[in-house]
């Protein structure tokens, strides 16, 4: 996945891709209309938004396509806004014209110095010391449009030998061309941060490639764990950032730059351009010593990465104001904008809706199973055959009525829907989803945890069906369960992944004893469940005998949520910042910690809703769903142990801090499921 989502915005990425192939300068990037796609056509643009600029920088990016590209299409996007400049503007969308824009002081003072005294100022500038046109800023908020005899410019030595920068000198403040309230820094954060996506997505895919071929103690170095998982890492990163980029441009592609818009390019400004630092620099830890030559190019986009992150303004503030916005009570919504058509199936899904809410509780459950709301997913009768628009809507107007949890039911029934034989469904399905079943999930073992295939628990052929003999873990509230779904070995001499079957257990069957285990926080939801000669007859095998481990990843993809659900359970960034808003004042390093925690968290959000997007337009989410379920596991820990920090006698946080530890085991641990990234997104050599 990229910054882009929709099939348009892949065809203008691999369009920009081939015209910076071709080694575009300036002019040919004007004539193939990338200098004005983000201005309106009446000032001499493409008529699109600032979600194809950056579409398209991040595609110029992984060329690492140098001149006065993103210097001119920076200043016309701040022009476009604060509105004037119409002929400014139509030189730098036709490419007869360049700019610089000041970002910085000259002397490497806080953000905060960027304004112009009596005194004079000198400040650091994208672009060349020869531009037409200066954007630099003479007060808070306040910037001037200048021309190059009214500056004094001078090239700037920078980290990034491909890129120009200039230092600008003014004696004093402007009499014209003054701009109000221009939000230079907001759309440069921006901007760069989708330049630092595509040095990320380059330093990824060459670090991937590279661990691919190079050998090392005789085999190719990805797969070696280690390597594995800092490229997987590199990659959560890279979709970490492309989500928070896509989010703050797709916000300031709006009308006005409110505080929710203020809070997406702020969690933008802390996520976007360090990704790029850190993604190159992992590149040429992979890379090994020619990576820290002239020889490779990855020293150029380690160096662009720097320029990046030093021209879109240190994290660190952009933290802090994240906090202050979140506290404050911001919040940015995270609702997918869905097609024309949404309209007549909206109405019909809130007519049910509505009659839903006027039925007894009781009755109402009693419809929810009877009527396919649950899953509405599945084909009818168990769900409504829903398509992911109608299941999007489905979960918009049934927010407020509480649908049941199934638990593991929910595993189970698609799995039962897929492979089990007509009487399956009809025996176990109703009664499922009308929650008279309770199901528990017989796969983990003492020794096969997330190495399922791994399993020793034997199923022996006798007469009328098999007897199962093993021993089960983890096995989330079985002391309660009515029934299991059950792997088992059924045919010891095949290959690992064969010879499984996949069997439905009754829980009060002879043979079958459970012991509750206490967990770390002192619940008892795990069990060990022992199988001492269990009988389970031939109609309670479900898919075929030796072909369990297709129908136990069906299953398994069911863990993930549906579509518009959120990403996990246990703590998120709004608890967060409803707890400090009742603590006294942070210093500024919790504070800064705490706006890297509700960008993350912020983040994850708009990657859920990517793939929801993503699925809305038949296309394919890639490693974003992987991404978004290790992100989201890994914040909540996060959270709770940021929280539980700054309140250590709370009840409720100093429970979460023990809870929240299993999320990076149970369901696959975060060490697996970097694996699985690296070896299914990136195409790094498995395990042997």
């Amino acid at each position: 996945m990229s910054i882009g989502l929709s099939a348009e915005h892949r065809a203008l990425a691999a369009s920009v891709r081939g015209v910076a192939g071709r080694g575009a300068d300036h002019p040919a990037l004007a004539a193939q209309g990338l200098l004005g796609l983000h201005l309106p056509e009446r000032r001499g643009g493409q008529g699109y938004g600032l979600l194809e600029l950056c579409v398209a920088l991040e595609a110029l990016a992984e060329r690492r396509a140098d001149g006065p590209y993103l210097a001119s299409v920076l200043a016309s996007a701040v022009l476009a806004r604060s509105g004037g400049h119409d002929d400014v503007v139509a030189g730098l969308a036709d490419g007869s014209a360049t700019a610089a824009v000041a970002l910085r002081p000259a002397d490497g003072a806080a953000d905060s110095a960027l304004r112009l005294t009596d005194g004079g100022v000198s400040v650091l500038a994208l672009g060349a010391a020869d531009a037409d046109h200066f954007l630099v800023p003479v007060g808070d908020g306040t910037w001037a449009l200048l021309d190059r005899d009214a500056v004094t410019a001078t090239p700037a030595d920078g980290v990034d030998l491909d890129r120009a920068l200039c230092t600008v000198t003014l004696e004093r403040p402007p009499a014209e061309g003054v701009l109000r309230d221009a939000p230079v820094r907001e759309i440069a954060a921006v901007l760069l941060g989708a330049d630092a996506c595509g040095v990320a997505a380059w330093a990824v895919a060459t670090a991937a490639e590279y661990a691919k071929v190079r050998e090392q103690f005789g085999r190719p170095i990805g797969q070696f764990q280690a390597v594995k998982h800092r490229v997987a890492a590199a990659l959560v990163a890279l979709e970490q950032a492309r989500a928070a980029v896509w989010d703050a441009a797709r916000a300031l592609d709006g009308p006005t730059l409110d505080d929710e818009v203020r809070l997406a390019v702020a969690v933008a400004g802390v996520l976007g351009p360090d990704a790029g630092v850190r993604c190159a620099a992992d590149a040429i830890q992979v890379l090994g010593g020619i990576g820290y030559t002239f020889e490779h190019d990855a020293h150029r986009y380690y160096r662009r990465a720097l320029s990046d992150r030093m021209l879109a303004g240190d994290p660190g503030p952009w933290a802090e104001e994240v906090t202050g916005l979140a506290v404050a009570g911001v919040r940015r919504a995270m609702e997918p904008d869905l097609p024309e058509e949404a309209a007549a199936v909206r109405d019909a899904v809130r007519a049910e809706a509505e009659s839903l809410r006027a039925e007894e509780p009781e009755a109402r459950k009693a419809r929810f199973a009877r009527e396919g709301w649950i899953m509405p997913y599945l084909p009818k009768p168990w769900g409504r055959g829903a398509s992911p628009l109608e299941q999007v809507i489905i979960y918009q107007e049934f927010r407020d009525l509480k649908r049941p949890n199934l638990g593991i039911g929910a595993w189970a029934a698609p799995s039962i829907v897929a492979y089990g034989a007509p009487e399956q469904r009809e025996r176990f399905l109703p009664k499922t989803f009308a929650r008279e079943i309770v199901w528990c999930q017989l796969f983990s073992e003492p020794g096969a945890g997330s190495d399922l295939a791994g399993l020793t628990t034997r199923a022996v052929r006798v007469e009328g069906g098999w007897s199962l003999t093993g021993q089960k873990i983890w096995t989330s509230l079985a002391q309660y369960a009515h029934w299991g779904i059950c792997l088992a070995r059924t045919s010891p001499d095949r290959p690992k992944h064969d010879g499984i079957t996949y069997f439905l257990v009754d829980m009060s069957s002879p043979g079958v004893t459970v012991r509750p285990l206490k967990e770390i926080n002192g619940d008892e939801i795990f069990n060990e469940v022992f199988l001492d000669d269990v009988f389970v007859p031939d109609d309670l095998v479900v898919g075929e005998v030796d072909q369990g481990w297709r129908v136990a990843r069906d299953t398994l993809s069911h863990e993930r949520v549906a579509l518009g659900d959120s990403w996990g359970p246990g703590s998120q960034h709004t608890d967060m910042a409803g707890l400090i808003a009742r603590l006294p004042a942070l210093g500024q390093a919790r504070r800064e910690q705490a706006g890297r925690l509700w960008a993350e968290g912020q983040a994850v959000s708009a990657l859920g809703l990517r793939v929801t997007l993503s699925k809305l337009s038949g296309g394919d989410a890639g490693s974003a769903a992987s991404v978004r379920k290790l992100l989201g596991m890994r914040h909540s820990q996060a959270i709770s142990e940021f929280c539980w920090s700054l309140a250590p006698d709370d009840p409720y946080w100093s429970r979460m801090i023990l809870t929240t530890r299993a999320f990076t085991i149970g369901g696959g641990t975060t060490e697996v499921q970097l694996n699985i990234i690296a070896e299914r997104a990136l195409g790094l050599p498995r395990d042997p």
